[in-house]
């Protein structure tokens, strides 16, 4: 299979950054796509018998296409791989049902469910309030199950209709294959029962937002054991070493982990996400959590990526903080116990901001790729400017004759 290049530069809004397109891709030739066969499976619900398969992209020459996102991570992992490490990661995806809205004035509704009523409250962890769903639920675990996508646990969050699934912990190109896939399943699903499942950060006023945490921790690859503990079952250099990367370097890879306008909608203060760069043991305020655990399950969980990122530049950007801070070495800060959901002093509050930071790390462009990082930010940036031009419902309301 063929496809042009310019393919990955397209906006979701269906445009193309022109300075970029014509500067870098100039032609707009054919990439090769080459299916990756291990993730060969059915469509299970197709009609007809479909397969489906997640492709690589490959110029003519063989090289590997250094803009898709697939490959991006491919890139990180490698640098793992050159010294000996294997990330294992296990992402954790936030999403809503919502009634279906057909007209995008209209703010979005939570749907009926079987009792008949939509649900008018947050009814975190309710097992009642998932079975109001209980035949979506049952084809969605149906589906996942024929897929090969490994559901660790399904859950009701703290938004009214929201539900969070867990994927089992293992590599970390198999976890994001599956997090693309089950947010396309998902879509499916809601979609046969006569909802929308929508993935935006921030879809609903006066809701929380939805997120992808990511666990993350590093093993020896010879041996199979977690670098982030010693043998009498301590924190290791590399532990502490790898949260230090993390906080010295997302903030510059935001973009990445809230990569749309929407986005930096749920990271406002106090509104139950992360607004920070620290770190701390069983603290949810924090943006690096550590969970209590064993010492061979030591990991530390990224809370700030989006539900709406992409699973594979997400898991990208978080490894590629945490390699930079294994190579460098350096010591975090001490971790907290406070509450730390009052200021977002320590993250970009907008895309325009996140991109900057994106574009100026020059570290950063070395372990993701330059050509990478310029279109990606082309892209964002067109997307930006693309939201930039409309005029709010709240701006009619409050400034058109009071100002």
């Amino acid at each position: 299979m063929r496809l042009p290049e310019g393919i990955f530069l397209q906006t979701v809004a269906g445009d193309f950054p022109d300075e970029y397109y014509d500067d870098t891709i100039k032609t707009d030739g054919d990439i090769i796509l080459r299916p990756d066969l291990s993730t060969l499976c059915l469509v299970p619900w197709a009609t007809e018998p479909t397969a489906q398969v997640i492709h690589d992209a490959y110029h003519h020459d063989g090289r590997m296409v250094d803009i898709a996102p697939r490959y991006v991570l491919q890139r990180v992992l490698k640098l793992y791989e050159e010294r000996g490490w294997k990330p294992v990661v296990a992402p954790e995806l936030e999403f809503f049902l919502v009634k279906p809205n057909t007209d995008s004035d209209y703010p979005l509704e939570p749907p009926v469910g079987r009792s008949g009523r939509p649900e008018s409250g947050r009814q975190s962890y309710s097992i009642d309030a998932v079975n109001e769903f209980e035949p979506l639920v049952e084809d969605v675990y149906n589906y996942c199950e024929k897929q090969g996508l490994e559901i660790d646990t399904l859950i009701h969050e703290a938004g009214a209709a929201q539900l969070e699934i867990n994927l089992l912990h293992g590599n970390a190109l198999t976890l994001a294959d599956q997090a693309f896939r089950f947010k396309r399943t998902m879509r499916e699903t809601a979609l046969r029962h006569s909802m929308y499942a929508t993935f935006m950060a921030k879809p609903m006023q006066g809701q929380p937002g939805s997120a992808m945490h990511i666990h993350q921790s590093v093993v020896d690859a010879a041996t199979g054991e977690n670098i982030f503990s010693q043998k009498d079952g301590q924190p290791s250099a590399h532990f502490h070493a790898y949260i230090a990367g993390l906080q010295k370097y997302t903030p510059a890879v935001m973009a990445m982990l809230a990569p749309n306008v929407n986005s930096y909608r749920r990271l406002g203060p106090n509104s139950g996400a992360p607004v920070n760069v620290n770190w701390g043991y069983d603290n949810r305020t924090a943006a690096f959590r550590v969970p209590m655990s064993s010492p061979e399950a030591r990991r530390v969980e990224n809370r700030l990526p989006g539900a709406d990122a992409n699973p594979y530049l997400a898991m990208a950007a978080t490894l590629a903080c945490g390699y930079l801070g294994l190579i460098e070495g350096q010591m975090p800060s001490q971790p907290s116990d406070a509450h730390l959901q009052a200021s977002a002093d320590d993250l970009p509050q907008t895309l325009n901001e996140a991109l900057r930071l994106f574009g100026g790390c020059e570290v950063l462009r070395d372990v993701l790729g330059d050509r990478f990082v310029e279109a990606y930010r082309a892209v964002k940036h067109a997307e930006y400017l693309t939201f930039w031009q409309v005029i709010s419902s709240w701006e009619r309301e409050y400034l058109l004759l009071n100002v």
